[in-house]
């Protein structure tokens, strides 16, 4: 019998991937020699106008005199643009808030995590622990919602509508395929009537007609009814995707809870959900992307978000002019960091979850 030999150098390695990913055939070929021309038509220019001939130092536009981009206002206006308006004493409050968030995230997307039993207890009570620490109470100095701006205001709305959305979508999910007439046509109207308005509308809506259907010693904050309305709106695409994953289950699979002896939120919670969540991953992260993506519309209704703070910069007298491209370069970078996060562990979970592959 002869040795087992090893694979040759070629198939194997960088070679080997190289080989496969980008030069497997003629097609792929010349699909890979585009993309080279692509790059070096764009990225040497790119690093040009962004690095080589930037500026970074200055106190104002005028002394930007290089061709390329003017970063100087960087220094002077990078805390505008991740805490808005929040008092600048308080900025320890802020970062602290996501310094935080990162566990309480982790024992929620990760497995295996050492204390994970009290570490979910803490990620439930984290929204808690954020909502004192950003406005105030328990000794903390109270800070309106208004203050609230940049990034920070971004990430807020859109963390809130991620979090709730989604439970509200699988109830909503439930409703629509419920034998209960009212709760079936409840869940289909509200889908389908927030489904047909725009986003801009709901906002509007919210800000302006809201209130005059509340009595007068009723006043809700203005970010709350922004958040109520990201969720609502959120929540009604996150139906319609969970409900792809639930009419992909087989129908042997409710038979067997009831065979089980299961009761309905029994056989939900146990059986038909965690099947429905699974096959519904990519459109789920789709929604959420989407959503984060949305809070961006609040500068229509006057709120400085990153791009409202962009804007700012862009019509003040000393950099009018100057930094119209690097502003909006530097909103895309943040949102691609986190869009990307995202569905990185996207494709994560779903290769964790894949049983029916291993």
């Amino acid at each position: 019998m002869l040795e087992q030999r090893p694979a040759p150098t070629s198939t194997v390695g960088v070679i080997g991937w190289v080989r496969t990913n980008l030069f497997g055939g003629l097609l792929n070929t010349v699909l890979t020699l585009l993309s080279v021309l692509l790059l070096y038509w764009t990225f040497p220019p790119l690093l040009d106008w962004a690095v080589l001939s930037a500026d970074f130092t200055g106190q104002t536009g005028k002394e930007c005199t290089a061709e390329g981009a003017c970063w100087a206002w960087l220094d002077q206006r990078i805390d505008q643009f991740l805490y808005g308006f929040y008092p600048q004493d308080a900025y320890w409050r802020v970062n602290l808030s996501v310094i935080l968030l990162f566990p309480a995230l982790a024992f929620i997307l990760f497995d295996g995590l050492p204390y994970a039993r009290y570490g979910r207890w803490y990620s439930l009570f984290y929204p808690v622990i954020a909502a004192i620490l950003l406005v105030g109470g328990f000794g903390l100095e109270g800070v309106t919602t208004d203050k609230f701006g940049g990034f920070m205001l971004n990430l807020v709305a859109g963390l809130a509508g991620i979090v709730l959305s989604l439970p509200v979508g699988i109830l909503l999910a439930l409703g629509r395929r419920s034998k209960l007439p009212i709760v079936r046509y409840f869940s289909v109207g509200f889908i389908e009537f927030i489904r047909g308005v725009p986003l801009i509308t709901l906002l509007f809506v919210a800000i302006v007609i809201l209130q005059l259907f509340l009595p007068p010693e009723v006043s809700l904050d203005q970010l709350v009814r922004v958040m109520i309305m990201i969720t609502l709106f959120a929540s009604a695409y996150m139906a319609e995707v969970i409900r792809g994953g639930l009419q992909a289950i087989p129908q042997g699979q409710f038979e067997a809870a009831q065979a089980m002896g299961l009761r309905y939120w029994q056989s939900m919670r146990l059986i038909i959900l965690p099947q429905a969540l699974k096959i519904s991953i990519p459109g789920i992260v789709n929604t959420f992307i989407g959503l984060f993506k949305d809070t961006t519309l609040v500068i229509i209704i006057g709120l400085f978000d990153i791009l409202g703070q962009a804007r700012l910069l862009q019509t003040n007298p000393d950099w009018i002019g100057k930094v119209d491209h690097e502003t909006f370069l530097l909103a895309a970078l943040f949102f691609f960091v986190i869009c990307f996060s995202i569905s990185r562990y996207s494709i994560r979970l779903e290769r964790r979850l894949d049983t029916d592959q291993r």
